[in-house]
């Protein structure tokens, strides 16, 4: 049975945690995991950020594109971790990325129901919306 390559990232990244806690004989809670997956997340972004020399008050470097690639690819393995843990899949995680960008679309363009979002112009005037 062919695998999408989302199911195969969340089926590799299942394999690994589990072998993790395993070895390790990691217990934690699922609010500890939870926190620990996010902080992680935190930490790798901020290693992109480095990668990309946010400091402006230091002396610029060649960026280099294949570490900022693993870091990217880092947060995506605790990113996806957080997914399982909460009971998310491949599919799961990919029907709830399309709605919620249907919604920011709609969000963008003034057809969503969520308040703060309306279109409006540079005077501050409600803009009509245009049709997608």
């Amino acid at each position: 049975m062919d695998m999408d390559r989302l199911d195969v990232i969340f089926s590799l990244q299942k394999s690994l945690d589990e072998d993790i806690m395993q070895r390790r004989n990691l217990n934690y809670s699922y609010e500890e995991w939870m926190q620990k997956d996010a902080l992680a997340c935190i930490e790798e972004i901020m290693e992109v950020l480095n990668e990309v020399q946010y400091k402006w008050w230091k002396n610029k470097r060649p960026q280099d594109q294949a570490a900022i690639r693993e870091e990217l690819v880092d947060v995506l393995h605790f990113f996806v971790s957080m997914c399982i843990r909460s009971g998310m899949d491949g599919k799961t995680l990919y029907e709830g990325y399309v709605a919620k960008n249907k919604e920011n679309f709609d969000r963008q363009y003034g057809r969503s129901q969520k308040q703060g979002y309306e279109v409006k112009d540079v005077v501050g005037e409600e803009a009509a919306a245009p049709e997608v």
